[in-house]
């Protein structure tokens, strides 16, 4: 596969997280854990389209705190909150476990880090969405 493949087979698959965790926040009882879940996805594919375009090789974690060092690294200064970065990664694993359930705030909050991350990554990429 060559890399402008493969970025935009990494961008496929974070847009469908993204349309994921988006409609699932509009239900009438929005499904918060797939919110969370798919939103920390969809940030975490656009780092690594954004690695893979910069052709430099990412170890397999969620930690997006982990990928955005890699990215400004490489020079891709995303300016991303180190802050938001953690709490988004912590979707990934720990409140897909019985006693870490997210609320619609953590959720709303989710959906509004990985939107940042897309939008920064698809203008990044030259991209349109």
């Amino acid at each position: 596969m060559s890399g402008d493949n493969e970025v935009r087979e990494w961008v496929s698959y974070a847009e469908e997280d993204f349309i994921t965790a988006k409609e699932m926040l509009k239900r009438r009882k929005p499904l918060l854990l797939t919110v969370c879940f798919h939103s920390q996805q969809c940030a975490e594919k656009y780092l690594k389209a954004m690695l893979v375009f910069k052709d430099v090789s990412f170890p397999k974690t969620h930690d997006l705190l982990i990928l955005d060092m890699l990215c400004n690294d490489a020079g891709i200064a995303t300016g991303f909150s180190k802050e938001q970065l953690v709490d988004l990664s912590g979707h990934a694993v720990h409140t897909r476990y019985p006693g870490n359930a997210p609320t619609l705030e953590d959720a709303k909050d989710a959906v509004a880090i990985a939107t940042v991350v897309r939008r920064f990554t698809l203008s990044f990429l030259g991209l349109k969405k």
